[in-house]
């Protein structure tokens, strides 16, 4: 039977559940590949991690990485300690010295991918990343393999589970969300610093990696518009189903007149569509393909087991690729050149959440506002009143959003609006 040698640097959350698999599944991996994957070296800044290591059958532990990726055994290193630096130098110094690379890192992946691949290229190893986005969701080789035969035109997810619990919570027992917030902090779904996730930074990550594989076009982080769920309120959730919609934190992408419109933001989402469904700490992410159709993909998003099994899953194919000697087989995927378009070029319905004073013919100026934007009203709700100022909701028709922004301008200087609370885009694929 062949052997294959792993090294492993990051044993936290998900280094612990990629052991865990390796050594629970090395006999079943085993019988149904044909080859004994062996763990021959673990590196964690903690040196108390030693014990953990030793136990599930790793043949050595080291704290420094340079060790990992030094080692003449060692054929495939995983890279599981997250953040851009210094996780970009592990691998790109890995991927120099021949050595196949699996990593779960967005970060890197998002804004130094197509360095890493030209490097991944040059020396004809492997650089999987599966687990970067959706957690234990297939998503990565799917869209890269098995949906080759497609053109997609559409990608959109849940990709982040803090801000879908945090919103789920929100809409079914009607909180606040510093309150929601809260108890995901305390139930360990939030971090103690919750920003990269509550402002969209995780997710512009991930929408950057799956639009690039989906558009086969490099799409980096930094050109993904982005905003954060905190100015979501219950009333925006209670009203946004008088639509017949959800709020959710959207990652999403599309290819359209030869550009790419891509943005993570609070969006309105019909309560038909399948991602209305996935509530909770839950991932899914949704594709739109000429062939395949419309194909949802949905899972746990985190997790120790749930990325440990697709680290594994990548893990086991780079092992194949180096006993079958068709290392580099698949590389990189960005041969077209698609602009990224800027988010003031999209068109969409939007829902606005205004306060304003309730007295007659405050609806007309407001709707003058509209107007000389040339945003086009399809409905509007007044709603609650709060002494002399009333809540009123607007829906628009499809819009470019520099003139939804042009309106919005002009209501906030309107003499009878007190405040814009909310606005947010009507997502309708």
């Amino acid at each position: 039977m062949k052997e294959v040698n792993v090294g492993i640097i990051g044993i936290g959350t998900v280094g612990t559940g990629v052991l865990k698999i390796l050594k629970d599944k090395k006999d079943k991996i085993a019988s149904e590949t044909g080859i004994r994957i062996n763990v021959e070296q673990a590196c964690d800044i903690d040196p108390a991690q030693k014990e953990k290591v030793i136990s599930a059958g790793v043949r050595s532990f080291t704290t420094s990485a340079e060790d990992v990726i030094m080692n003449p055994r060692v054929e495939i290193v995983v890279e599981l300690i997250g953040n851009l630096e210094p996780a970009f130098t592990f691998i790109k110094k890995a991927l120099e010295n021949e050595k196949s690379v699996i990593t779960a890192n967005k970060e890197v992946l998002s804004q130094k991918g197509e360095e890493l691949f030209e490097v991944a290229e040059e020396k004809k190893v492997d650089l999987f990343f599966e687990a970067s986005v959706g957690g234990g969701i297939p998503i990565i080789r799917p869209l890269k393999e098995m949906l080759i035969g497609n053109s997609f035109s559409l990608v959109m997810g849940i990709v982040n589970g803090t801000t879908n619990y945090i919103l789920t919570r929100m809409e079914e027992e009607k909180l606040k969300f510093d309150e929601a917030l809260k108890i995901a902090k305390e139930k360990g779904y939030a971090e103690p610093d919750p920003r990269a996730d509550i402002e969209g930074d995780d997710a512009a990550s991930k929408i950057a990696i799956l639009s690039s594989i989906a558009f086969n076009s490099r799409v980096v982080k930094s050109q993904v518009y982005k905003e954060g769920i905190s100015g979501v309120s219950p009333q925006d959730i209670e009203y946004a189903k008088e639509f017949g919609c959800c709020i959710r934190l959207l990652a999403y992408s599309k290819k359209a007149d030869g550009r790419i419109f891509t943005f993570v933001r609070p969006a309105l989402i019909r309560l038909d569509h399948p991602l209305a469904s996935v509530k909770g700490v839950y991932n899914a992410i949704f594709v739109e393909g000429d062939s395949c159709g419309q194909l949802m993909f949905y899972g746990e998003g985190a997790g120790s087991l749930a990325a440990g099994s697709s680290v594994v899953g990548d893990i086991v194919q780079a092992a194949r690729n180096i006993v079958q000697n068709s290392r580099g087989s698949i590389g990189c995927t960005c041969i077209e050149n698609y602009p990224v378009a800027s988010v003031d070029e999209l068109e969409s319905k939007y829902y606005i959440l205004l306060s304003a004073l309730d007295k007659p013919g405050v609806l007309a100026k407001i709707a003058g506002c509209f107007g000389e934007a040339q945003v086009s009203i399809a409905s509007v709700i007044q709603k609650e009143s709060f002494g002399d100022k009333a809540d009123i909701v607007f829906m628009t028709h499809k819009t470019f959003e520099k003139n939804l922004r042009q309106a919005i301008n002009l209501i906030k200087k309107c003499d009878v609006v007190d405040i814009v609370k909310s606005i947010f885009m009507v997502v309708e694929e």
